[in-house]
């Protein structure tokens, strides 16, 4: 006897991830922006809340740098910029101009520099207040860099293959080609 297979396929259940973080802040907000989402049309709240439900490697970390560069290829420069992840500081920028920025975490130097440049830095219970749409932000993510992720991939060696392979030192000091 066999088994009816229901649509010939396996079958996924779309369920949102279980947030296992300790930090109450974290939890309050994804408890706000579930609320903002079921309750506005905007496509801004869904799309934090997925991100703050994302794992703390998932939120990579941006610069204020590249937060410079976006805001001066917009066309209103007094658009509040929102990232879901770190704010880092980026020695290599000489000035900072005045921004308004909204995200999770700030490092020190970062939150000083801006707020020296006369910009303001928000948390995202103060955007949920201010902005409850997102209207007049625009929506950053930081670049995706981690090393594990060059290993991933078809393997490497294989045709097509991109992957980094796993090479350990001894076999790149020349020992294996003899």
């Amino acid at each position: 006897m066999g088994v009816d297979a229901y649509k010939k396929t396996r079958v996924q259940r779309n369920v949102g991830r279980k947030v296992t973080s300790t930090n109450l802040y974290l939890k309050l907000l994804i408890k706000l922006y579930k609320f903002l989402a079921r309750r506005t049309d905007s496509n801004f709240n869904a799309t934090v809340l997925r991100r703050l439900q994302q794992t703390r490697t998932a939120r990579y970390p941006i610069s204020v740098s590249r937060l410079v560069k976006q805001i001066n290829t917009a066309k209103d420069k007094t658009r509040t910029l929102v990232v879901v992840g770190t704010v880092t500081d980026d020695v290599r920028l000489l000035t900072v101009p005045k921004l308004n920025i909204c995200a999770l975490r700030f490092t020190e130097t970062a939150r000083k520099r801006i707020l020296a440049a006369g910009g303001k830095t928000l948390t995202f219970d103060q955007l949920a207040q201010q902005n409850p749409t997102g209207t007049g932000t625009i929506l950053l993510r930081g670049p995706r860099v981690r090393e594990e992720l060059k290993h991933f991939g078809r393997a490497a060696g294989l045709p097509g293959s991109h992957a980094k392979p796993y090479v350990s030192h001894t076999a790149r000091r020349g020992k294996g080609a003899r």
